[in-house]
């Protein structure tokens, strides 16, 4: 069995999704889980499968939409300094 290009794309995408649902770390497993499915749009896009690029773009864009609140509620808290 050979694996081509697509193959190995959509492997990737399935092994970091796994992995990134393994993680307590909620922030890894958002960025775990956006790569995921970042790999997983071109995947979608690789074999002409609308259903698995949008569906995957848009938990992308909600993982991108929490580690920016994430970051902006850190960003936020931290004590000034004068």
């Amino acid at each position: 069995m050979e694996l081509t290009l697509v193959d190995v794309i959509g492997h990737m995408a399935s092994v970091m999704v796994a992995i990134s649902l393994m993680m307590k770390n909620i922030v890894r497993l958002r960025v775990l889980n956006f790569i995921g499915c970042s790999l997983f749009v071109i995947y979608g896009l690789m074999i002409d499968a609308a259903p698995v690029w949008m569906m995957n773009a848009f938990v992308a864009s909600v993982n991108v939409y929490y580690l920016v609140k994430m970051f902006r509620e850190r960003g936020s808290s931290a004590p000034e300094t004068a």
